[in-house]
């Protein structure tokens, strides 16, 4: 029944194109393992390798393999790298201790060498409780590029191949594969003539010498192998025969046990040890476990090597691993030995410890309460599953003793309060936590921790109360203030401004919280404003629709300026006194007040007589007229009996200009005594003149100082040509009468001399005439000038003009009495242009001073007088009398 299965599984070789060879001592071996039961032959030749077509159809069997179990076995595919759902589930059937398994393509197979031409496949085999990892590389080629030929004999280095010389002339010593479907193909050996007389038939089928090997002992015979198909397509392979000389062999090991202690960080293919076992052409094989995850072991030398690296962390059953070293002839298998071999991995800390979350990024609020968790660290070594861990945290942009977080073993916590607004816009902080491992080498991993701060807001936006002052005369759109909000968040001018202002007379600039004028104000109607400003922050949270505000009062104050004249009530008083020899006598009192200021006091105000006061009989004292002493005698200074007094009365404030207005009162006085006895005793009855009020406004002429300086310079440049002309006039008319005189006297010599008196006589009454017209002319000038006028006026002037005029008489005079020369006519003209000039200045002055009293910038000027307007600033004072 054995047999009957091995030759089975024979015909399944050649049918499914599996890769491998059969030899003529193989197949005897592998009947005598068959015979034997407890063993596996099947398995050697790990990892397999097969090479299928992309144009595979589904279902197609990739690769057959059969093993002994002596209970019934599983056989799954564990893995596909990379994944893929193209392979199925590996089946197996068979007989008692016997199975065949092979691995298919699934339904779903599409495969495409251009995406994907390897697949590295796991099978898992499990056997009485034992498992085993059976590696399957598959090999994926594009169709048009199907190998004609397939096995190691058409690879680089070639196949090679043992037979015993006493083997049996053509016998099947190894089989040639190709690829299934190849129609039409030849193959042959082109080896030398030395090589023998191997041959290979139509169904690639190798056999030996038709006269046998007997005496090849020792020998190795290279054979060339060349396929061709009809299509021009060809493939050479390289088979190596040796020759084994009959076996008469014993194989032995001299230990029945050995231990190898290697490190955990020992490379894969690194060597861990060598067995040796006495006999010739000994060969090696791990006969348990099978297959072998971890280690690997020379069929020649006996050098047992690492396949995979020894992580203990991930396998720790890879501490203590035995194996079962076997050591036979491969041409009689039957003689054989075992060892048992123990390899210790000392583990080695290789691996740093992982931790999750491995990186955190994290926002919190500012306002998160102190010992907040933010993470809780799990960590674990994959070197050993009972290393401890030391946690240590790293701060990176603080430098603060008191650090924002801490460490409680794993834990990260808030260690102080995170204020956004103090750290602001620097509001992430960087921390690295160390995680370090109980292993020696001890290991070490790096957390990094990034936590940004989100702002809340937590405080409501203030302003203190202030108070601004403005000018009732400011105009429109003036700056009256800002108002200076502040908020504790962050940022702390992000601030909007809005005003409760019934009154529509101010606004605010949401922005920047300047107070500006809206419309005019009036002290005397409102003095102070009341406003309350809203403040209500913004951008201070991450929720745009937060909003906290606030809110402040502001006071205005109005400042009072001087926009009102003074007032007095009544504007118009007429006073009749009597002229008692008093001194200091008081006539009246004017009560002025000032709508700018009408707590002032009457008496605060200036007073001043700017007309009316002849003879300077009355004067003020602050808002008291008082009179002096009057005279009616008739030999003396003779006064009035009717004054019409002109007072100016002044503001002081509360700004500049000043504004003033003019009270009119009028004094008459009854004289007290006369030297004139009375005719009657009855007092003369005097009537007083109905009061009439005349209200006339006129426009005052503020000129600039620059035109007063002008309009002085021109005036005395004006009157020294004027002057300069008045004294060449009576020189050039004595030189021109000289001169006639003398050419009259050459003329008419004889004449003069006999009416030498006459000429005399009648030079005298030239001069004389001459001297009255230069009189009579500087007397016109002067009425002309208002020297000469009558009435209230003249008074202010009598004094230079009496000088001016006797001076002017003087001079006439002196003339009269002998003055006739060239040199008294030139000296009586200089003093009379000297006197005329300072006449000329002291009124100019005067009335500069006028002009700089009674010049005011007010629109308009009101008057109050019973019959007359006030005097214009004229180059000298007069009053004209009512029509």
């Amino acid at each position: 029944m054995k047999l009957l299965c091995l030759g089975g599984l024979i015909f399944a070789l050649e049918m499914w194109g599996a890769s491998g060879l059969l030899n003529f001592g193989d197949c005897k071996s592998l009947v005598h393992e068959l015979l034997s039961p407890g063993t596996i032959q099947a398995l050697r030749g790990l990892p397999w390798i097969v090479n299928i077509s992309e144009k595979q159809a589904p279902g197609s069997v990739i690769h057959i393999f059969s093993f002994n179990c002596s209970c019934p076995p599983t056989v799954e595919l564990d893995s596909v790298n990379p994944p893929s759902s193209f392979f199925n589930q590996p089946s197996f059937s068979g007989y008692y201790t016997q199975y065949l398994a092979k691995v298919t393509l699934s339904s779903a197979a599409r495969l495409d060498a251009q995406q994907v031409n390897h697949y590295q496949l796991n099978l898992k085999l499990t056997c009485m409780g034992k498992k085993w990892n059976l590696p399957l590389s598959v090999e994926v080629f594009k169709a048009h590029d199907h190998p004609i030929c397939l096995g190691r004999v058409f690879s680089t280095a070639g196949d090679k191949v043992q037979v015993l010389e006493t083997v049996e002339p053509q016998s099947l010593i190894y089989v040639v594969l190709l690829r299934r479907g190849l129609t039409g193909f030849k193959m042959m050996l082109t080896s030398p003539r030395d090589a023998g007389s191997f041959s290979i038939n139509e169904l690639g089928q190798v056999l030996t010498p038709s006269q046998g090997l007997i005496g090849s002992a020792y020998k190795h015979f290279l054979l060339k192998i060349l396929v061709t198909d009809g299509q021009g397509s060809s493939c050479q392979g390289t088979l190596t025969v040796e020759v084994l000389p009959n076996p008469s062999n014993k194989v032995s090991f001299r230990i029945q046990f050995q231990t190898f202690n290697i490190s955990e960080d020992l490379e894969a293919g690194r060597m861990v040890g060598q067995v040796q076992a006495n006999g010739s052409r000994v060969r090696y094989e791990i006969t348990e476990p099978v297959p072998c995850p971890l280690y690997s072991i020379s069929s020649v030398d006996g050098l047992i090597r690492t396949t995979a690296p020894l992580d203990l962390g991930r396998n720790p059953g890879a501490a203590v691993t035995e194996i079962q070293v076997m050591a036979y002839d491969p041409f009689q298998p039957s003689i054989s030995a075992q060892l048992s071999v123990t390899i210790n991995v000392l583990p080695t800390n290789t691996w740093a410890p992982r931790c999750t979350p491995a990186l955190l990024v994290t926002q919190v609020p500012e306002t998160i309460p102190v010992g907040s968790i933010l993470m809780t660290l799990a960590c674990s070594d994959p070197d050993s599953s009972s290393s401890t861990f030391h946690y240590q945290l790293r701060h990176h942009n603080e430098t603060k003793s008191n650090h924002s977080f801490r460490l409680h073993g794993p834990v990260l916590e808030v260690n102080s309060a995170l204020d956004y607004d103090s750290s602001a816009p620097s509001v992430q902080y960087r921390a690295t936590i160390l995680v370090t491992d109980s292993g020696q080498p001890p290991q070490t991993s790096e957390v990094p921790v990034l936590v940004t701060v989100t702002p809340v807001n937590e405080y409501a936006p203030i302003c203190p109360s202030h108070t601004f002052r403005v000018r009732e005369d400011a105009p429109h759109g003036t700056l009256i203030g800002t108002v200076l909000g502040s908020d504790r968040d962050y940022p702390p001018n992000s601030i909007e401004y809005h005003i409760s202002d019934s009154s529509g007379n101010f606004y605010i600039d949401p922005r920047s919280g300047k107070l500006h004028l809206l419309a005019s104000l009036d002290y005397e109607k409102e003095k102070t404003y009341m406003l309350v400003i809203f403040l209500t922050d913004r951008d201070q949270e991450q929720d745009s629709t937060h909003h906290r505000s606030g809110s402040c009062t502001i006071t205005i104050e109005v400042q009072n300026v001087n926009d009102y004249a003074p007032e007095c009530e009544p504007p118009f008083q007429e006073i009749t006194i009597s002229s008692a020899p008093s001194v200091n006598a008081e006539v009246t009192r004017l009560m002025c007040s000032d709508r700018d200021r009408p707590e002032q006091a009457p008496g605060a105000f200036s007073f001043t007589i700017v007309g009316g006061n002849s003879n300077g009989r009355f004067y003020m004292r602050d808002n008291i007229l008082f009179h002096d002493v009057f005279s009616f005698q008739s030999n003396g200074l003779l006064d009035s009996h009717t004054y019409e007094l002109l007072v100016r009365v002044a503001d002081n404030g509360p700004t500049l200009p000043l504004f003033s207005t003019t009270a009119v009162v009028i004094v008459h006085v009854i004289p007290w005594m006369t030297t004139v006895p009375t005719a009657s005793t009855k007092p003369p009855m005097v009537s007083s003149p109905t009061p009439l009020l005349v209200t006339r406004i006129e426009d005052y002429w503020a000129p600039e100082a620059w035109f007063v300086v002008v309009l002085t310079v021109t005036g005395v440049l004006l009157f020294t040509i004027l002057g300069w002309l008045l004294c060449r006039w009576p020189g050039r008319m004595a030189l021109s009468q000289q001169t006639h005189g003398q050419s009259s006297q050459t003329l008419l010599l004889d004449s003069t001399r006999r009416n030498e008196n006459s000429t005399g006589d009648l030079r005298k009454k030239k001069n004389d005439e001459t001297s009255s017209i230069l009189s009579l002319v500087l007397l016109s000038l002067f009425q002309s000038m208002g020297f000469e006028m009558e009435g209230r006026g003249s008074s202010l002037m009598a004094e230079p003009r009496t000088l001016l005029q006797a001076e002017i008489i003087s001079s006439a005079a002196a003339q009269e009495h002998g003055a006739g020369s060239e040199a008294n006519l030139n000296s009586m003209g200089k003093s009379c242009f000297k006197k005329l000039v300072a006449v000329l200045f002291w009124k100019w002055v005067r009335y500069i001073k006028g002009i700089q009293a009674d010049s005011f910038p007010c629109p308009s000027h009101t008057l109050m007088t019973p019959y007359f307007p006030p005097a214009p600033p004229f180059l000298f004072s007069y009053h004209p009398r009512p029509p």
